[in-house]
């Protein structure tokens, strides 16, 4: 299942990577994860990253966030998200749904 996640890394946090080890830390834990997709902005005046990852298990959630949460005092947020793909399959529950609750 594809996840949604928003890593915002606080400003003295990143400010301390940044001089520390130029966000080594950061590509250690991209090639460790490998997403599906990365994308790296501000947000709310912190550095933020945002990954489309895929997990198997929701056990798999800790494994995920944990070297964020450690290496970047980040905090996380995370959402499952559908590709095209996943809403089609989702079409019939969707219909009934409509049927029923309308």
């Amino acid at each position: 299942m594809r996840f949604f996640l928003k890593i915002s890394i606080p400003v003295e946090a990143g400010n301390a990577a940044a001089k520390k080890d130029r966000f080594k830390s950061i590509q250690l834990i991209l090639e460790e994860q490998k997403p599906e997709a990365a994308y790296f902005l501000q947000d709310g005046g912190k550095r933020t990253a945002i990954l489309i990852v895929n997990m198997e298990d929701a056990s798999q959630l800790a494994e995920i966030v944990e070297p964020w949460f450690l290496a970047l005092n980040a905090s996380v947020e995370c959402k499952p998200v559908m590709v095209t793909g996943d809403l089609q399959k989702a079409f019939p529950a969707l219909e009934r749904a409509v049927k029923t609750f309308s």
